[in-house]
């Protein structure tokens, strides 16, 4: 069976009318509330044809009375199919330590990942012009299984003193995973796939995971398959990452190895994360924080205007994307204008102006 990505219809017109898409917008607030007017202005100034149904979730929920993680939130993106999402914020004092454990334990991300049935993390790691980084010519996709592996969470104390923690592995999520990672590599044209593993020490877990992925690599014989063992993946990443094309590794590694990649080319407001399961996507800005550590203002918005335009992208609006692509790097390449974590002393509206001035 081969597995297809979903995709997502383009825009049409009713008696030369064109038509709005409808997107779910999930605000999680802090600097999300600055990276969403960011977006906004951007949208409006390319004339991209989409309405935000705005929903808050997280601890900007919590703020309005509302739950965490509101039902009629994932119902809507069910509905849609497609969302554009803010970090969640934790509530004040979550994880500090209580007689009964931390306080609020749950992740308010991990646990709309998994309420959505989310079940692929794509980066795409790649130079922005005028970013500095350590390399030029980067460009793979980091492609991470978010089900299963040690992020589950099952551990337990067996005796005062010794923890256990249970690294899961299944069949049925790994060749899940591996048809979606293969689908992607042919759709964007990528030759080589490799997965990345420890199955030399965990001959079992790691094991399952490698011998998925050479299964379903038998299914595309246009790309080439091949494995690398996690910790040669990092020599290899800081040594000469232009190697890869694409990176399939299950839910530890890939978390370590996406903020490794974001690290290459020059730090994590220069990522996107686009999250897929069987019928939704959700496309994540990886970098928020409240306003009492970031005030308002001051944030770069690119953690969510890179996954905004890949959003468009995936929706038919390719022109417009390339029109906010484009303006944005112009201003990079100029860098007279720049947030303080990319090197400038601007803040996120001037920034945003720069940019929609060359739009």
């Amino acid at each position: 069976m081969t597995l297809r990505l979903r995709k997502i219809p383009a825009l049409v017109t009713i008696r030369g009318e064109l038509l709005m898409r409808k997107v779910v917008f999930v605000q999680g607030g802090g600097l999300g509330l600055d990276q969403e007017q960011a977006v906004r202005r951007l949208f409006e100034a390319a004339r991209v044809p989409v309405e935000f149904e705005v929903h808050t979730a997280g601890r900007a929920a919590l703020e309005h009375g509302l739950d965490a993680l509101p039902a009629a939130t994932f119902d809507a993106i069910r509905g849609c199919g497609i969302a554009l999402k803010t970090k969640l914020l934790q509530p004040k004092g979550a994880g500090t330590p209580t007689a009964h454990g931390p306080l609020v334990p749950t992740n308010y991300n991990v646990a709309f990942r998994r309420k959505l049935g989310l079940f692929a993390s794509v980066r795409p790691v790649h130079n922005l012009p005028g970013i500095p980084s350590r390399f030029s010519g980067v460009d793979f996709l980091l492609v991470r299984e978010i089900t299963e592996d040690l992020y589950t969470a099952s551990e337990h104390e067996i005796v005062p003193g010794v923890v256990q923690s249970f690294k899961i592995v299944t069949e049925a999520a790994c060749t899940r995973f591996f048809r979606l990672t293969f689908e992607l590599a042919r759709r964007t044209n990528r030759k080589t796939v490799h997965c990345i593993h420890k199955a030399n020490i965990l001959k079992m877990a790691d094991g399952l995971f490698l011998d998925c992925y050479r299964t379903v690599a038998k299914d595309y014989p246009e790309i080439t398959p091949k494995d690398l063992i996690v910790d040669n993946t990092c020599n290899q990443l800081v040594s000469r990452p232009q190697q890869f094309e694409v990176l399939a590794a299950g839910n530890l590694y890939g978390d370590l190895l996406s903020d490794l990649g974001a690290g290459l080319v020059g730090g994590v407001s220069t990522t996107a994360a686009i999250n897929r399961g069987h019928d939704v996507t959700v496309y994540e800005a990886v970098y928020g924080a409240s306003h009492e550590s970031v005030p308002p203002d001051t944030a770069n918005p690119l953690p969510l205007i890179l996954p905004a335009i890949e959003m468009l992208k995936d929706i038919g609006e390719a022109p417009a994307a390339e029109r906010i692509r484009a303006a944005l790097c112009a201003v990079l390449t100029e860098g007279k204008v720049r947030t303080r974590d990319i090197g400038g002393t601007a803040g996120t509206v001037a920034f945003t102006d720069a940019i929609v001035a060359r739009v």
